[in-house]
């Protein structure tokens, strides 16, 4: 049986989120509520503004985002993030330690029953 909405899976999805908002962002520029809408329909990544404003504001002091302004055709004038080559960087780092930790807990983990 697996578990409803857990501490472990909210704890590592609050550990990887940042990487997983970087790696949307190394595709296009979107600004944060594209960013929240994209998360929500990952499975498991549910995610509120009140949550990914704190993060980019993070991102981009450490010099990973950058961002623009650009005019909308609908409302103020909307912030969009870009990543920049220090955070491609540092995204690529975590995607090879991402793999290595993960195949790691995986042989460790129960197989699947067939």
């Amino acid at each position: 049986m697996i578990p409803p909405e857990s501490k472990p899976l909210s704890q590592l999805r609050r550990g990887v989120l940042e990487y997983c908002v970087m790696s949307l962002l190394s595709d296009t520029s979107l600004y944060a509520f594209d960013l929240v809408r994209q998360l929500s329909d990952s499975d498991g990544m549910v995610i509120s503004e009140g949550t990914i404003y704190p993060l980019l504001s993070r991102l981009r002091r450490d010099g990973w985002v950058s961002t623009t302004w650009a005019e909308s055709v609908e409302g103020p004038p909307r912030r969009y993030y870009a990543l920049t080559p220090a955070g491609e960087r540092a995204l690529l780092a975590f995607a090879a330690e991402w793999r290595r930790f993960r195949d790691a807990v995986d042989a460790l983990l129960p197989k699947e029953a067939t």
